[in-house]
């Protein structure tokens, strides 16, 4: 086994002899989900075992499916895990903090997508709401947009024959 330079040997270290890095890790800084996450983004290009060695550490084990640049290789795929497991870890706990407004989006998204609201539904509805504003006429009637306006002579005419 290889010590990767700049990387603790207890947290990362490489296996020349099988061509494979190994990531050892805190269970208390890395939820299994942004593990799983992380392992994702390689299994393209990695195979990725992911194992349990001990109730508070998490191991991945990568080994490029292509070897061609030797331990550089290796050192370059532990540098982008570690970079992408950060990234998971980040994306989830975003994702836990906010998890009451994305359940609210994703069920007014379903709501809408259930079909327009019943007679039931609309009779419940207040329909006297102020008119909103619309500073670019874009709520504006085709009829009221393209009305031909008139000479305002012949309104004042029009009015007198009427009276």
């Amino acid at each position: 086994m290889t010590m990767i330079e700049g990387i603790p040997e207890d947290l990362a270290h490489v296996d020349l002899d099988e061509k494979r890095a190994i990531l050892d890790l805190d269970a208390s800084l890395y939820p299994v989900e942004a593990l799983y996450g992380a392992a994702y983004v390689f299994i393209d290009r990695c195979y990725v075992f992911l194992d349990r060695p001990a109730p508070q550490k998490l191991r991945i084990v990568v080994t490029p499916k292509s070897l061609e640049g030797g331990e550089a290789q290796l050192r370059q795929v532990v540098g982008e895990l570690a970079n992408e497991l950060v990234s998971a870890a980040w994306r989830h706990q975003i994702t836990q903090e906010n998890r009451a407004r994305i359940e609210a989006v994703t069920m007014q998204a379903i709501s809408g997508a259930m079909g327009p609201p019943s007679l039931d539904d609309l009779e419940d509805f207040d329909f006297t709401d102020e008119a909103f504003e619309d500073p670019l006429g874009i709520a504006m009637s085709w009829e009221e947009k393209y009305a031909k306006k008139s000479d305002p002579a012949e309104e004042t005419a029009a009015k007198g024959e009427e009276e």
